[in-house]
């Protein structure tokens, strides 16, 4: 499934969800492991999409 996301920070906003992303999933570790699972998978995810974009030019 692709979707289409418009962020007005561009790639800066993208990294911030990463990151909180990340954050969450470190927070939930103990309480909801499994979503802790998901939320890391959906960043890692959004990182390796980002690595295929082009370079901006």
């Amino acid at each position: 499934m692709a979707a289409l996301l418009r962020l007005p920070g561009g790639p800066d906003d993208v990294g911030e969800l990463v990151e909180a992303l990340l954050t969450a999933a470190d927070a939930k570790a103990t309480d909801a492991p499994a979503l802790a699972t998901r939320w890391r998978q959906l960043a890692h995810d959004i990182g390796d999409a980002l690595d295929t974009l082009p370079d901006p030019k």
